[in-house]
């Protein structure tokens, strides 16, 4: 275990706001990059993806770089 996982595991022990907030921010984390993996292995541009969904490009672009309001 890194320095940095065994200081995140204790602070998580230690801390059950932090520990919530680590982890909801993981789960926005994963999504972001499940987003883009899926979307490069279809072929598809963020301004596709962003039509199909009925949204904008740059609510694509702001969900797959982890910004926390994507809106």
């Amino acid at each position: 275990m890194s320095d940095v996982e065994q200081y995140i595991e204790e602070r998580r022990r230690r801390d059950p706001e932090f520990a919530e907030g680590f982890d909801a921010g993981f789960t926005d984390f994963k999504i972001g990059v499940l987003l883009r993996q899926t979307r490069e292995a279809a072929g598809l541009t963020q301004e596709q993806v962003a039509r199909k969904l009925g949204t904008q490009k740059s609510a694509i672009s702001r969900m797959e770089n982890h910004a926390e309001d994507v809106r």
